[in-house]
């Protein structure tokens, strides 16, 4: 059987003992697993450079692999004392790395003319222009059922549990961008200090305990309902969620991604999707939350979003639904 797996190379050459490491047209997940590699080992070899220059002068895509890939690097060469430097950034790419943030934090050298008003390529879901209107209009209208609801729940929480009534904590969206989500807390109010005692049900890089004794008794009803995440509409009409998208995880969890895993992050997270509609709180293997986070990639369409929605009101009626 003929392997016909594309070779994948990322030429190697030196200017006064640092090394310039050229990148290819497109950095997706199987360049970028070998473009950590290939950073990793210059990185461990012996060698007096004080710095690594990324020729991006070739690289017309990279999507949240690319993006973690490069994040993973520059952590490891401000281990080591050396300096990452990326130089000759095409437009497609710097406005990915704009609407990430990641301008403000990585050392960008030089790169080519760059209008803000030149969109990046990304998954189609994130393009769509009906998609977020459908967003706009449904977190109005979430809004306004949080607005009614707001005060009895505000009332029960207090009554139920010293603290605030909303919770906010930060979550990685598109790309890795970081962002305040919000929900009505259901949890007693020191609920992060003590996250180290209790015992995580779930494997790989998410947490998950059935029988968490943090969440209160107001805050089980909230959960159970799903009442909970109504404030996460504000999210959605700031536009750092979708009604419909992957599970939105915690720096922490984000840390420990292998490259592949940040695949997951190519498209905008949701207040649902596959894995709350699919298994819900009975997942407890982050590969299979993996895999039907990246079905729904495949799968994007907006009648299959409105199908999703659709299966997520069904199960927030169910008594054995769980929360996100």
């Amino acid at each position: 059987m003929i392997d016909e797996t594309p070779e994948i190379l990322f030429p190697l050459s030196f200017f006064q003992d640092s090394p310039t490491v050229e990148l290819p047209e497109r950095l997706t997940v199987l360049e970028a697993v070998i473009f950590k590699q290939t950073v990793s080992n210059l990185l461990q070899q012996n060698i007096s450079h004080q710095q690594i220059v990324l020729d991006f002068g070739k690289t017309r895509f990279i999507d949240s692999s690319g993006i973690g890939a490069l994040i993973a690097n520059s952590k490891s060469a401000q281990e080591k004392n050396i300096e990452l430097i990326l130089e000759s950034v095409q437009p497609p790419v710097m406005a990915t790395l704009s609407m990430t943030g990641l301008v403000e934090v990585l050392n960008i050298r030089s790169s080519a003319k760059w209008s803000r008003k030149e969109p990046p390529e990304t998954h189609p879901s994130v393009r769509s222009i009906i998609k977020r209107l459908i967003d706009i209009i449904g977190s109005i209208i979430g809004l306004t059922i949080t607005a009614i609801i707001l005060p009895p729940i505000a009332i029960a929480i207090k009554v139920n549990s010293p603290g605030p009534i909303f919770f906010h904590q930060t979550r990685c969206g598109w790309m890795g961008k970081k962002f305040q989500i919000w929900k009505f807390r259901s949890m007693c109010s020191n609920a992060e200090a003590l996250k180290k005692q209790i015992e995580n049900q779930a494997s790989g890089a998410f947490f998950k305990n059935d029988k968490d004794p943090r969440i209160t008794k107001i805050g089980n009803f909230l959960r159970r309902t799903s009442l909970d995440e109504f404030p996460q509409f504000w999210n959605v009409l700031k536009g750092d969620m979708s009604l419909v998208g992957t599970r939105p995880p915690t720096p922490e969890e984000v840390e420990v991604y292998q490259v592949p895993e940040w695949q997951r992050l190519d498209v905008k997270p949701g207040m649902t999707g596959e894995w709350q509609v699919n298994g819900r709180s009975q997942v407890r293997n982050f590969e299979d939350v993996i895999k039907l986070d990246l079905r729904y990639q495949r799968n994007w369409s907006l009648g299959y979003d409105l199908k999703l929605i659709f299966k997520t009101l069904i199960i927030i009626f169910n008594k054995n639904s769980g929360a996100m």
